[in-house]
């Protein structure tokens, strides 16, 4: 055999492993960030099924206070919709409508615990407590859920981002990005505190 064929076949076994090599990785990076929004959309599910418990074991105490029940029940639902559309696709607006929504229930949760402060005997319900202690658990587990996910959806397009696999990439399937998911008004979070006296 020709020397000068021996080394086009090995460039051309080379390339080849290098290629299957990327087209692996870059799966095996879909997989993990889809794998996470999962870990999230456990959680989110979770939450959203406590959240009737909530509500319910507070109208007994709160019966005039039902413009705020209906709103976190309201968010709620659309919080359950927007991760619905999520779960089909990370890369599109599936995702920013769900952070929105998660955005409105935060919200809304945030008013009901207000509200909730103003009685003492609401507070002091057992069953109340335990639906509140599992909630803080639950959007515990929701934030670590959300930064496994943030941080493999960066990772993936990180990679895909980087010479020679963003020549590649689109042809492989992978052309679109990934998209963060964040639940929290950045441009608020941005905006410094007023403080007065």
């Amino acid at each position: 055999m020709d020397s000068s064929l021996l080394i086009s076949l090995a460039v051309v076994v080379v390339v080849l492993f290098f290629l299957v090599s990327m087209f692996n990785k870059l799966v095996t990076m879909r997989n993990r960030y889809q794998n996470a929004f999962s870990q999230i959309e456990v959680q989110l599910k979770r939450r959203y099924d406590l959240i009737p418990n909530l509500v319910n074991a507070a109208k007994a105490y709160m019966k005039h206070e039902s413009e705020t029940l209906e709103a976190v029940v309201k968010a709620r639902n659309e919080a359950m919709s927007g991760l619905n559309k999520a779960s089909g696709d990370q890369t599109g607006a599936g995702i920013a409508e769900l952070a929105g929504a998660e955005n409105q229930l935060t919200a809304a949760m945030g008013r009901f615990n207000m509200v909730m402060e103003s009685y003492p005997d609401l507070k002091a319900n057992q069953n109340m407590m335990q639906l509140s202690e599992e909630m803080t658990s639950t959007e515990n587990k929701i934030a670590f859920a959300r930064q496994g996910y943030n941080d493999s959806v960066t990772g993936y397009n990180s990679y895909k981002q980087q010479f020679p696999a963003v020549v590649f990439a689109g042809m492989f399937g992978h052309s679109a990005d990934a998209k963060l998911l964040e639940f929290e008004d950045s441009a608020a979070l941005q905006k410094a505190p007023e403080v007065s006296f």
